[in-house]
């Protein structure tokens, strides 16, 4: 199996020991992405929207690194804080994702890291 590690400055550091990508094959691997800035090291200011916009800027940036960009994003898994916040998510999410959207899980959980309200991750092929 191979492995490649896919890593750019231009999305935030890993906060813990796992690394913002992987490609094994034609299949590459995110990790997700929280809403902080990248040249900050913080989270971005504002609501869930603000922060969903930022965390798929970084998806952006990393699935760059790979040479891929969302259209070639088959699965996504978005994690909220609250299910309130679904709609808000939705309307970023559109601005990146196009038809056919990627297959996608949607799921509430008490915490996210670094007290985000949002977390996306994704799988993408050539």
């Amino acid at each position: 199996m191979s492995k490649e590690l896919l890593n750019t400055s231009k999305a935030p550091a890993a906060v813990g020991p796992y690394s913002q990508g992987i490609r094994s094959g034609e299949t590459c691997y995110f990790s997700g992405q929280i809403g902080l800035v990248p040249e900050t090291g913080k989270m971005v200011e504002g609501d869930v929207a603000a922060q969903a916009d930022q965390a798929l800027k970084n998806l952006s940036a990393v699935l760059a690194e790979a040479g891929l960009s969302t259209e070639n994003v088959v699965k996504t898994v978005v994690f909220i804080t609250d299910m309130a916040n679904f709609p808000a998510v939705n309307e970023v999410y559109k601005k990146y994702f196009a038809a056919p959207y990627p297959a996608r899980s949607c799921v509430a959980v008490s915490g996210l890291p670094l007290g985000a309200l949002v977390e996306v991750e994704a799988i993408a092929t050539r």
